[in-house]
């Protein structure tokens, strides 16, 4: 990924006392785990007789439609959409669109496992980014989290052993594309509220989707020879009516996602919900074995277990840098929504 904007972990308030708030906000963010694997597992399912510029823009138009419904009765009302920094927006915007693509291209040629845990590679690379991009100190325990987690992207991709598919090389790319959208949030986000944000990136992936869908969506370019390209380049047509409730369900996914996911940031701690998005990785394995009858081999094991433990061990380590801020790594569960996650500082450690 990479998918209903609308993260705002970025305003992480203190912990609430109240043990019945945290399970909720914990209760909350695997619940979004849940409905984020949901978004993903359809969007594969579909992968295979829709165009991606397509589906998603369907999504979109759900998810643009329920942000309406939030912000037209709110006081500030049309007012979201105000803002001095439309281009950084754009390049934003860009970034969740170029993410979301990647993963989910990716996602129709690979097993579904493989593809969560190549792009779970995220955390580690805004950690490393975070040093030649906002001049941050990352000590010698985190580089060694990078180090091992990247140790687990070798792993996977299995160079030399006649294995290699170039579309994993797709939810890597989404990963970097992650890691740069969370560089410009933590630019912006002193001037933009999280509702512009999010407005923003909608507006982005229809305006994307609509071209994609002018240039390919006639079925010219159309290559069925590579899944992956099937997906970006498959003409677009009317769905079947079976397939109206599986792409409603996508855009309600990605909507309750986002929502579910934003209660559990601004009622805990992102201490105490960033690890339970890890919950999206069990979750691949379950609807990838029920649903596409894909069971990780033992080199795939090896991987995911060094790109998780890598990545919750940085937002383990990040937590304790600046336990008053949300950990770098809010992950990817965010992304595939086109979530929006915050960063924070980071010392040496």
């Amino acid at each position: 990924m990479a998918g209903l904007a609308g993260a705002t972990g970025v305003m992480t308030q203190t912990l609430a006392p109240d043990r019945r708030i945290l399970l909720l906000g914990i209760a909350s963010a695997m619940g979004a785990s849940c409905f984020f694997s949901i978004n993903d597992s359809s969007i594969k399912f579909l992968s295979g007789g829709y165009a991606l510029h397509q589906i998603v823009l369907i999504r979109s138009l759900i998810g643009m439609a329920v942000m309406l419904a939030i912000v037209l009765p709110s006081r500030g009302g049309l007012g979201a959409f105000r803002t001095r920094r439309f281009g950084m927006h754009m390049v934003r915007g860009g970034f969740v669109v170029t993410s979301n693509f990647c993963f989910f291209l990716g996602l129709a040629a690979m097993p579904m496992a493989d593809a969560v845990a190549l792009f779970f590679v995220a955390p580690l690379l805004i950690t490393a980014l975070s040093v030649p991009m906002l001049g941050e100190t990352v000590g010698p325990r985190r580089w060694a989290a990078v180090g091992v987690g990247l140790i687990g992207v070798i792993v996977m991709l299995r160079p030399g052993a006649g294995l290699f598919d170039p579309a994993m090389l797709l939810p890597l790319f989404a990963a970097f594309c992650y890691a740069m959208l969370h560089m410009l949030t933590r630019r912006m986000g002193a001037t933009e509220s999280a509702m512009t944000l999010t407005l923003y990136v909608q507006m982005t992936f229809i305006a994307v989707c609509l071209l994609s869908g002018l240039v390919l969506g006639h079925g010219g370019f159309a290559n069925e020879a590579n899944a992956s390209l099937a997906f970006l380049t498959r003409a677009w047509e009317w769905p079947a009516l079976g397939d109206w409730p599986i792409l409603a369900l996508v855009g309600c996914a990605s909507a309750l996602g986002a929502l579910l996911i934003t209660h559990a940031y601004r009622s805990c701690e992102a201490a105490l919900v960033a690890p339970f998005e890890y919950v999206s990785m069990p979750l691949a394995i379950f609807f990838g074995l029920a649903i596409f009858g894909e069971w990780p081999d033992p080199t795939a094991w090896v991987g995911i277990a060094l790109i998780c433990g890598a990545g919750l061990y940085t937002v383990w380590r990040e937590t304790r840098a600046n336990p008053a801020e949300p950990p770098l790594a809010s992950v990817p569960g965010n992304l595939r929504s086109s979530a929006l996650g915050g960063l924070d500082g980071g010392t040496e450690d």
